[in-house]
């Protein structure tokens, strides 16, 4: 092996090897050789073959369609103008027949012999049950969404015109057709998707619509090779210097930024054509330097260590920079000399390039990682600690989960992840958990996260339901499971694999036990088949075989004291305020249900009258008594209102603030409890749902509260005993302020604590000088006199440490003596050249036609409380639909005041920005409506 340090000559040497291979030489490799990629991505049709074709369409399906490759049938057919979207009213009903279907893809592409040896069609993604064939002959019978294919084509392909048929068989009969032969499992929702290896929302969720759609999801190449190729490569980058933490010599901590030493270590597996077994050498750049080791003649795999002087750590956000390294691995061979032994040759000896016959570019962040799930004990009782680590720093995890961005994956354009990562980032996010019923997201996901520090966690491909764990499936499952290993683990975000969502719990809690008649469920799969794969090929990175998990099977899986948890008693039974019972050490799902926005609701819905109970609203309600369960959840706080607009306000009023109490109560309990992901921050259609965006990539209000709950610094009112603990039920209570300081740099000053009525008028004040150190969390309990209300309808207790303030009312919204039209408001145009905003891209959006070409307009809206007003949201996008606002649901005490910045395509009414079905407040849902002032 030799490394040698990028010199200029050397550098320009090394990148013509990377972009140009040298002209021939005796003993080299030239270009020709190299390997080449061709998508076949033109020309293609769909039509329909079998299955139940409505009458009136099937002159049309039979013939064929005009097809997009990567696509689905649906986006297809919808394309031609055959069908309606399924988005929107009921059509997803009428286009039911779709996934009853066999279907065809047919193309032709023109080949030429090339001089290559080998030529492989390359399918990156089928989704799901099709048979391949090329000029007629079968290539290969597939059943896994998740898996890529390589099927050799050399004995089929001919000079001239190629046919290229994909036939895709119907995914509900073939699962339907699996669960008899592999024996019935119990699941969730009406359909098998447990027999089938697709994803499982396609089927339909409880926030998703039934798709069940086919077609070719992924790109489809042919590519062409000669000698050999690299079949695998596994960079695993690791940091071989002193802790994060570890203090310098004159006692001051590390800086992030400081480098360390690192290791890359690149696992290389190539593929030979028949009958070439000689030596090839593998070699590697990666910040300056080109490191090569041998593949041995007859062999397959070899193993390219780089020591790295001095690297920079990757970190989360929050805690540091992300700096990534590009890592270029070629492939050559018959490199004309025989390189060195180590004995033999220095260690930073240069060696000349020779051409590639292929080439792996990824990016790598040096970085360590562990999941801390160590005893520990808290109120006299025992449990276990739920902790990521990062470069040996704890990270209070901020989460969000994350579903498939739109029911057909490959819509999802690499600016629509950017776009809702920017959310995530804009909602003080630092971790998205990608969901186990979904897929395992493309590279561009990955690729953003890593830029921008969000920790990801990654399910495998399992949620909600049992799974056998005998052929066929066995099998499809290891697949899968390397495929996507090997892809997704040079990622830094990537911070946790977990087996599976909710089934270890759903085994114990769900019924399941007696109907699986002692047959397996997925078991072997989460506690032996995973971490036996994770072991040979991912062993750096934390796993758990599923959430929500306690650290062994001994233990049930959804424990307080133990573990993650999933906390759904919440929505399901009681109310938001139960979140407060669940002292947890880790929340890894929790949420609350809210419609999309109102532009969204009605690009979606032509239902006429619009109600909670209309047609369409029904249909996008996925949840099981879903409206039943928004209903119960708000009477505790506001009455149920009467008017549609009201209504609508409400609901996403309440699950903003479902999610502001559990965060803050969650938070507040660090470093007890380390984390909390809510459920969940997008949406894949229009929908009530849990989402924080819709699914036209609208924010609902519900990520104006994530943003606030969920920022750096928090100071949060919350109830415990009088000696500082958790609080239990029936027993003595008081109210204690928490502050936290998820930051790197000290917080002191003094917290002000006061009780204050509506009219602004102080009833009691204290006064606390505090200090704290980063990432540290204190309580203190708040004095009697702040804390006890005289009369608890207009009281409110304030408390405020330099910017950051929180509240605790002493009496529900509905309760109190809120009263409407307690606001000035002015608004003012503040530019008219302003850049104009593009439409976050979604599942149903697009560019609203009335965009100006002068470019877009701001505005500002100064509102001023004259009474206590809570949570003042501007629902700008009920003026103009692409019309953003830069803050919701703010509190304002008397006298105070807050600004509203508007960004729109193009003018607006100012007094529409005014309006009171715009300028919402939780005061109009409990007092007479009045008209508030508006000036321009």
């Amino acid at each position: 092996m030799t490394s040698a340090p990028a010199s200029a000559d050397l550098a320009h040497s090394t990148m013509t090897a990377l972009t140009s291979p040298p002209a021939q030489a005796p003993g080299t490799a030239d270009a020709a050789r190299a390997l080449t990629r061709r998508e076949l991505h033109a020309g293609w049709t769909a039509r329909a073959v079998a299955g139940p074709v409505p009458a009136h369409l099937a002159d049309q399906v039979h013939a064929p369609v005009p097809a997009t490759v990567p696509g689905t049938v649906h986006t297809d057919l919808l394309a031609a103008g055959i069908v309606p979207d399924p988005y929107l009213d009921d059509n997803e009903h009428v286009l039911a027949w779709i996934g009853r279907c066999d279907w065809e893809y047919r193309t032709t592409f023109e080949w030429a012999p090339d001089g290559h040896e080998r030529h492989d069609l390359v399918a990156d993604g089928l989704d799901t049950v099709a048979a391949v064939t090329l000029n007629g002959h079968l290539l290969a019978e597939t059943a896994n969404q998740h898996r890529t294919y390589r099927l050799p084509v050399d004995e089929h392909l001919r000079p001239g015109a190629n046919e290229l048929v994909v036939r895709f068989s119907s995914p509900l009969a073939y699962a339907a057709a699996q669960n008899v032969a592999m024996g019935y499992r119990p699941h969730t929702n009406p359909h098998p998707f447990n027999a089938i290896r697709k994803m499982a929302c396609s089927f339909g969720w409880d926030w998703g619509l039934e798709t069940a759609t086919s077609g070719i999801w992924r790109p489809l190449a042919l590519e062409a090779w000669s000698g050999a190729r690299l079949a695998a490569v596994r960079p695993v980058a690791s940091v071989a210097g002193p802790a994060a933490d570890a203090p310098h010599p004159a006692g001051a901590p590390a800086s992030p930024d400081a480098p360390v030493p690192g290791r890359l270590a690149v696992h290389v597996d190539v593929e030979r054509s028949p009958g070439v077994d000689g030596p090839l050498d593998v070699a590697v750049h990666v910040d300056g330097l080109v490191t090569t080791a041998r593949v041995p003649a007859g062999q397959d795999s070899t193993l390219v260590d780089v020591d790295l002087p001095a690297v920079r750590r990757w970190w989360p956000r929050g805690f540091g920079e992300q700096p990534l390294y590009e890592v270029a691995v070629e492939l050559l061979a018959d490199p004309g000399a025989t390189v060195p032994s180590a004995e033999a040759t220095e260690k930073h000896q240069a060696r000349a390039a020779v051409g590639p016959l292929d080439v792996r570019r990824q990016r790598v962040g040096f970085r360590t990682v562990r999941l801390d799930m160590l005893p520990d004990e808290h109120d006299g009782e025992p449990g276990t600690s739920f902790v990521i680590v990062v470069n040996d720093q704890p990270v209070f995890v901020r989460g969000a989960n994350w579903i498939p961005d739109d029911a057909f994956p490959h819509r999802v354009t690499r600016e629509r992840y950017a776009a809702r990562i920017a959310q995530a980032e804009q909602a003080n996010v630092n971790l998205l958990r990608v969901w186990g019923g979904g897929i395992f997201e493309a590279d561009d996901f990955y690729d953003l996260c890593d830029e921008r520090g969000i920790l990801t966690w990654q399910d495998f491909l399992f949620a909600c339901s049992t799974y056998a764990e005998e052929e066929p499936l066995r099998s499809e499952v290891e697949a899968e499971v390397r495929d996507n290993v090997v892809r997704l683990s040079p990622h830094p975000s990537l911070v946790l694999w977990n087996g599976n969502n909710e089934n270890l719990w759903g085994f114990h809690d769900w019924d399941w036990q007696p109907r699986l008649q002692g047959r397996t469920w997925g078991l072997g799969y989460y506690t032996e088949l995973l971490p036996a794969l994770l072991a040979e090929l991912d062993p750096g990175r934390p796993y758990t075989p599923g959430s929500p998990w306690s650290g062994t099977v001994d233990l049930h899986p959804n424990l307080d004291a133990h573990g993650s948890v999933h906390v759904w008693d919440a929505w399901n039974r009681k109310g938001y305020e139960v979140y407060r019972d669940h002292v947890a050490r880790f929340v890894a799902e929790f949420g609350w249900q809210g419609p999309p926005t109102w532009s969204t609701l009605r690009d979606a819905l032509s239902d006429d009258p619009l109600t909670p109970e209309s047609p369409g609203m029904l249909v996008h309600q996925k949840a099981a008594q879903g409206n039943d369960k928004l209903t119960d959840g708000l009477l505790p706080h506001f009455p149920l209102p009467d008017d549609m607009d009201d209504w609508h306000w409400a609901m996403s009023l309440n699950q903003a603030n479902a999610m502001t109490v559990g965060i803050e109560h969650m938070r507040s309990w660090s470093p007890r409890c380390a984390g909390a992901i809510v459920w969940q921050l997008n949406d894949c259609w229009p929908v009530t749902s849990w989402a924080a965006v819709d699914g036209a990539g609208r924010a609902k209000p519900t990520l104006f509260a994530l943003a606030h709950a969920y920022r750096d610094r928090l100071v949060t009112v919350q109830p415990r005993r009088p000696d500082g603990g958790a609080p239990v039920p029936g027993g003595p209570s008081a109210l204690a302020v928490v502050v936290v300081n998820d930051s790197p740099d000290p917080w002191s000053g003094t917290l002000v604590q006061r009780r204050v009525r509506y009219d602004g008028t102080v009833l009691a004040e204290a006064s606390t000088a505090v200090g704290l150190a980063p990432r540290e969390t204190r309580t203190l309990l708040l004095p009697g006199a702040v804390a006890t209300a005289a009369s608890a309808r207009d009281e409110v207790v304030v408390a405020t440490l330099g910017d950051e303030r929180g509240l605790w009312f002493l009496a529900e919204p509905r309760d109190s003596a809120l009263a409407e039209g307690g606001l000035d408001v002015e608004v003012r145009e503040v530019a008219s050249d302003a850049p104009a905003p593009s439409p976050v891209p979604g599942s149903i959006r697009e560019t609203a036609a009335d965009r100006g070409p002068a470019g877009g307009r701001r505005y500002e809206v100064a509102v001023t409380a004259r009474t206590l007003v809570r949570d003042v949201a501007l629902l700008a996008d009920k003026v103009h639909p692409d019309a953003t606002v830069d803050d919701q649901l703010v509190t304002l005490l008397p006298g105070e005041s807050a600004t509203f910045t508007v960004t729109s395509p193009a003018p607006l009414d100012p007094l529409a920005l005014g309006a009171r079905r715009v300028l919402r407040t939780a005061n109009q849902l409990v007092a007479r409506p009045s008209t508030p002032g508006v000036s321009r």
